[in-house]
């Protein structure tokens, strides 16, 4: 699965790959290779970029086009 919406979230608020990975805690290619779908993203990192950019899961996975706030806690 190609995840455009990854880019499309990390290009809007303007952070490099590598900026993106350092926050997960990975490389700059591993990240890359999630964000192309080279690899299949392991699901703890979605829900670490959903928290990030306040964002559901299903809009990352494009499964719906409104990217619905998280409730907060």
């Amino acid at each position: 699965m190609y995840y455009q919406r990854l880019r499309d979230l990390r290009e809007d608020k303007d952070l490099s790959q590598k900026k993106i990975a350092g926050i997960l805690g990975t490389t700059q290619k591993q990240y890359s290779r999630w964000e192309t779908g080279e690899y299949e993203i392991p699901f703890h990192y979605v829900i670490e970029l959903a928290k990030f950019y306040d964002v559901t899961i299903d809009y990352i996975a494009n499964l719906t086009n409104l990217p619905t706030k998280l409730p907060k806690k």
